[in-house]
C-alpha cells in the first residue's frame, strides 16, 4: 500500500474494523500500528483477535503472538499468511488442528526441515502435500546446484 495510513489506536482499530464503511475495513485490514498498539487489540478486544491476525502489516512479534492464540481460526489465519516466518510455520507444523497443518505443509516459507518433521502427519493429506513440497525444493536446490 502506497500511502499507508497510521493507526492511532487500539479504539481506532476496533471502530474501523466495526464501520459498516467497506474503506473503513479497508484501512484496519492495511493500516500499520506499533506493537503496543496491536498487544492492546489482542489483550483488551478478544473478539478483534482475527482481524489483527486478517492485517497485513503486523509485524512479526505480534505474529508470533497469534501463532499460539487459543482460536483456530486466528492460528489457522496466521498459517495462510504469505509472509508467515518460518519459526511460526514450524510451532503450526505441530497444531492440533489438521487444517492448520496443511497450511502449513502447502506454505511457501515452511522450510525442509520442518516439512522432514511433517512427513509422519496422523493425517495422510498432510504427509503427502509436506513429501511434494520436499520433493519440489530438493529439484529446486539441484536445478540452482547446476
Amino acid at each position: 500500500m502506497s500511502n499507508s495510513i497510521v493507526l492511532e489506536s487500539a479504539d481506532e482499530f476496533v471502530r474501523l474494523r466495526c464501520s459498516e464503511i467497506d474503506g473503513e475495513q479497508f484501512i484496519a485490514s492495511w493500516g500499520i500500528a506499533t506493537f503496543e498498539i496491536w498487544k492492546e487489540v489482542i489483550d483488551n478486544h478478544p473478539r478483534m483477535r482475527m482481524w489483527v491476525a486478517h492485517n497485513k502489516t503486523i509485524p512479526d512479534e505480534i505474529i508470533r503472538i497469534l501463532a499460539v492464540d487459543r482460536d483456530r481460526r486466528v492460528r489457522s489465519m496466521i498459517a495462510s499468511k504469505r509472509r508467515a516466518p518460518s519459526d511460526v510455520l514450524a510451532i503450526l507444523a505441530k497444531d492440533e488442528d489438521e487444517t492448520i497443518r496443511r497450511s502449513v505443509a502447502g506454505h511457501r516459507n515452511t522450510t525442509a526441515d520442518t516439512l522432514a518433521t511433517m512427513l509422519n502427519d496422523e493425517w495422510s493429506v498432510v504427509a503427502e502435500i509436506a513429501k511434494e513440497r520436499l520433493t519440489e525444493i530438493n529439484a529446486t536446490s539441484l536445478t540452482k546446484s547446476k
